[in-house]
């Protein structure tokens, strides 16, 4: 509310209830003590952050598409760059973790900081949820930037947290029965095939006396840290793997949103708050030895991911590769849990675990202040979504002058001359010698995102739809309209396999005067200056919302709500998911802003 209140938003969450714990702890106030309930609550605090972070990885970004590819495909992955974001993030951070080594040896050279291992570990750490709020609030969770920076962040969780993991096992004396460590990823395997076909049906039992998938996802996250505390592992690698598989069996929306809340919403902040209130800052003060520390540490974090600004550029610009790896050195979530599992270990004094943590904050933030600032899109990021328009008529200029120029590149072709002729001082088109679909893929005409076939010829929009689909176009669009009742039910069963989107005018014509007689206002809405439109909802932050709430509710009407393609009632308290198709009438003139807004691509939460 704080932060609200005096507008900023720069400052991650995190960090934030780290200074608070600051202010209410040991450097401040003096309010609460670490120790008995409050411990135990922190404990389970970074247990669930681990968990949740587990659940962050999008593991389609490893997949590789195996299956055969349309030509379409194959031509963008030709003109693709040729390096992966895979590859490019391996890269950036195999560097960034030799670089952490060398720079934990020159601590131990200069008699800085002796534990090498530790302090290797602590460098070349990522704070995953961080890097993952400012690729959202970029919209570069799903352009190629974005994805590389969440790939090398999540190398930057998962390496350090397995070196921690077999580090400890030694320094405790248990370094024989590493190799159990295993077993935590094989429990998980289990687990996840044990429950992978319930979770399908779990929309079935699932009520909200039940929660079912609250109540799952709990006990796998127990099962698997008592795993880890068997076998001598750090039980945060055992809720770390509980969020993969929980990840991995493709829960419902809900279901996330559900477990962020109970995580976020109620043990995570113990555990922030409560490692600012363990640091005295009047003791790091005291010691000049600490004090230097603090700078040192910082330009350590930021020294270490130096080699991903030269793993960005084998794909990226230079000014995006810098601030990629201005990002990247953003840390705490992890130090945090390591410099407690060290402390528990006793490899580390208070003054140097306060220095790790308040360099850890400088990092949270000046990194995402770096990365805002310098961030540029890439050509790539510019592009607009490309219709191509196949017939020349009244209805295809209209539909084609009426869409938005910001986000479409919009091209029209006729084989008439006479059609050319009439209407080529109304746009830019382009005549045609024939419609065959080998011609149109030489020609380049097929190369599109959007193919909308207005063709008068009906046989003509049936066979180049059918040639679309197959040469991998992603969206057909189509009119057909047949006398013949067999033939139209087949040509209807061979679209509709295909992917084809159609409409028949006879059916849209009764259609539209139905509504028309049940609903005078409806041809207000069609023919006046408020249109229907559609948007998907693919901000995070409107995730949950009533439709009551919506900033800009008093400007819409909103008509229908489809929910996995089925509509859904919708009233003032209806609240919205992620995915929803909304349906509304509004002014064009604020239609552009509205979608905007609602559908940034951040879907990633």
């Amino acid at each position: 509310m704080v932060l609200t209140r005096f507008k900023i938003g720069l400052l991650p969450t995190a960090v934030a209830e780290v200074l608070i714990g600051i202010i209410i702890g040991k450097s401040g106030f003096g309010l609460v003590q670490t120790g008995g309930t409050l411990s135990f609550l922190s404990n389970y605090g970074v247990i669930f952050l681990l968990f949740l972070s587990g659940m962050e990885i999008d593991f389609s970004l490893f997949k590789k598409n195996n299956g055969p590819l349309t030509p379409l495909a194959r031509k963008k992955a030709a003109n693709a760059s040729s390096t992966s974001p895979v590859q490019v993030a391996v890269t950036a951070y195999g560097g960034s973790l030799l670089m952490a080594l060398l720079l934990a040896f020159l601590f131990k050279y200069l008699g800085l900081f002796s534990n090498i291992a530790l302090a290797t570990i602590l460098f070349s750490t990522i704070a995953l949820g961080v890097v993952i709020a400012v690729l959202k609030e970029n919209e570069l969770l799903n352009k190629p930037l974005g994805q590389t920076l969440l790939l090398i962040a999540v190398l930057g969780e998962v390496v350090p947290l397995l070196c921690l993991t077999v580090y400890s096992s030694f320094v405790s004396g248990k370094g024989e029965s590493s190799w159990l460590v295993f077993l935590i990823f094989i429990a998980g395997a289990i687990i996840f095939r044990r429950f992978r076909s319930f979770f399908t049906s779990l929309d079935q039992i699932n009520k909200s006396t039940t929660q079912v998938d609250i109540r799952l996802s709990l006990l796998i996250i127990t099962a698997l840290v008592v795993l880890a505390e068997t076998v001598g592992a750090e039980d945060i690698l055992g809720a770390f793997v509980a969020g993969i598989v929980i990840k991995l069996l493709q829960p419902a929306q809900g279901t996330k949103e559900k477990l962020d809340a109970l995580g976020y919403g109620v043990f995570i902040p113990f555990f922030f708050i409560m490692t600012g209130a363990k640091i005295d800052i009047p003791s790091l003060l005291g010691s000049p030895k600490t004090l230097l520390l603090i700078p040192l540490f910082f330009i350590a974090y930021v020294l270490a991911k130096v080699p991903t600004y030269f793993g960005l550029r084998q794909r990226f610009k230079r000014i995006n590769a810098l601030a990629g790896a201005m990002l990247s050195q953003t840390t705490i979530t992890l130090v945090l849990a390591t410099l407690t599992v060290a402390q528990n270990l006793n490899v580390v004094t208070n003054e140097q675990s306060g220095a790790f943590i308040l360099a850890a904050v400088l990092s949270c933030i000046l990194g995402p202040l770096a990365f805002n600032k310098l961030n540029k899109p890439e050509p790539e990021d510019l592009q607009k979504s490309t219709i191509h328009f196949i017939g020349t008529n009244l209805v295809t200029i209209n539909t084609a002058e009426q869409l938005d120029d910001d986000w479409y590149d919009i091209q029209m072709y006729t084989d008439w001359e006479k059609n050319y002729q009439t209407f080529n001082y109304r746009s830019n088109i382009h005549l045609l010698d024939n419609l065959d679909p080998k011609y149109l893929i030489e020609h380049q005409i097929f190369d599109t995102d959007i193919l909308v076939l207005g063709h008068s010829q009906v046989e003509v929009n049936y066979e180049l739809a059918l040639a679309a689909k197959k040469y991998g176009v992603e969206r057909v669009i189509t009119r057909i309209q047949n006398s013949d009742p067999s033939s139209m039910s087949e040509m209807d069963k061979k679209l509709s396999d295909a992917g084809v989107e159609f409409f028949t005018s006879f059916a849209t014509t009764v259609g539209m005067m139905r509504a028309i007689i049940e609903s005078p206002s409806t041809l207000d809405l069609i023919t006046g200056d408020s249109r229907l439109y559609e948007v998907v909802v693919l901000n995070s932050k409107f995730a949950g919302l009533e439709l009551r709430k919506l900033p800009f509710i008093k400007e819409i009407t909103v008509s229908r709500i489809f929910r996995h393609h089925k509509a859904i009632p919708v009233n003032g308290n209806t609240q919205i998911q992620l995915g929803d198709h909304i349906l509304f009438s509004a002014n064009k003139d604020i239609v552009s802003d509205i979608r905007q807004k609602i559908s940034k691509l951040n879907e990633y939460r």
